[in-house]
């Protein structure tokens, strides 16, 4: 392993740290949406109604852990179940309008953090460092065999 290799293994660590400073998540009671809903309201906003089983194979996730977290979900009125648009028999979640809501005002809050981060890097600098942190998500998806839609 070389030391850019060593170099970016350690930034991606700090980079899970600072996360939590630059968008900071509370209890899903009204404040700041959990890491997992705003992960999967992401996911179900991209993509449209999913069932557990789709939730599982997309995220690797066991189906009781999904089953955990979109209960929570469901009980803070982000998700709603309905009945699969496709005909098939396993019942879907899709983001409700308050889901769209608090999904949008985290997202805002998440761009602001990071523009007072990246305030004075030169623009070009921004744009190149979004294009190599979206290359690095893809090579990884591509490893896993399994794309994350982007908007």
């Amino acid at each position: 392993m070389d030391s850019s290799t060593r170099s970016i293994e350690y930034e991606t660590m700090l980079l899970g740290r600072h996360r939590a400073l630059t968008a900071p998540r509370l209890r899903d009671d009204g404040g700041h949406l959990e890491r997992s809903a705003y992960i999967l309201l992401s996911r179900l906003e991209l993509t449209g109604p999913m069932s557990i089983g789709q939730l599982s194979d997309a995220f690797q996730l066991d189906p009781s852990t999904l089953n955990r977290q979109t209960s929570a979900m469901l009980r803070a009125g982000l998700v709603e179940r309905i009945p699969d648009p496709e005909g098939g028999i396993a019942r879907k979640f899709r983001v409700t309008a308050e889901g769209e809501h608090r999904l949008r005002v985290e997202r805002e809050q998440n761009v602001r953090s990071l523009e007072k981060v990246l305030a004075d890097w030169p623009h070009e600098d921004v744009a190149a460092f979004a294009a190599y942190l979206r290359r690095f998500n893809s090579d990884i998806e591509r490893l896993e065999g399994r794309t994350w839609p982007r908007p």
